[in-house]
C-alpha cells in the first residue's frame, strides 16, 4: 500500500523534519559570521568583501526559504530539486568564503581582539559551511527518495 506523503514539509512540520530543522542553526551560525566580520576593521577589502557577500545572501536567502517552507509555497514537484541546489551552492560559496577568511586571519595573528574575532568567524564560517553541506546531501536523499 502506497501512502502519498508531501516530499516537502510545511508549517511547523520543517521544525521536527531532517535536513529542515537545519534552518536554525543556519540562522544562528550564519548570522554570527557576518556580524563577527561586520565587527573588525575590513583589511583587506577584497576577500573581506566576499565573506560579508556570502554571509548577507546567504542569511537573507535561507530566511526567505525558511519563510517558503513555514507558509507551505513548497509543495509542487521543483522545490526539491530547489532545495538541493540553493544549499549546494551555499555550502560551495561559504566553503570559499571561508578559507579566504582563514587566510586573512592567518596573516593577523598578534592583533589581539580583532585576531580573536576572526578566528571566531572562520569557526562559524566552517561550521556553517559544514550545516549547508549536510542540509544539500540530505536534501539530496529527499528528492532522490521522492
Amino acid at each position: 500500500m502506497a501512502s502519498s506523503v508531501s516530499a516537502m514539509p510545511s508549517g511547523t512540520k520543517i521544525f521536527t523534519t531532517m535536513p529542515d530543522i537545519l534552518f536554525i542553526p543556519e540562522f544562528v551560525f550564519g548570522g554570527l559570521v557576518w556580524t563577527l566580520v561586520a565587527s573588525t576593521h575590513v583589511v583587506p577589502d577584497n576577500p573581506l568583501g566576499w565573506v560579508m557577500f556570502v554571509s548577507l545572501f546567504c542569511f537573507l536567502i535561507t530566511t526567505l526559504w525558511f519563510f517558503i517552507f513555514i507558509t507551505g509555497i513548497n509543495q509542487s514537484s521543483i522545490w526539491p530539486g530547489l532545495d538541493v541546489g540553493y544549499h549546494a551552492i551555499s555550502a560551495f560559496f561559504y566553503l570559499s568564503a571561508a578559507v579566504l577568511l582563514a587566510n586573512v586571519t592567518i596573516g593577523k595573528q598578534g592583533q589581539g581582539k580583532v585576531y580573536q574575532l576572526d578566528i571566531a568567524a572562520v569557526v562559524m564560517a566552517f561550521i556553517v559551511t559544514l550545516l549547508y553541506l549536510i542540509h544539500a546531501i540530505l536534501s539530496a536523499l529527499r528528492w532522490k527518495s521522492s
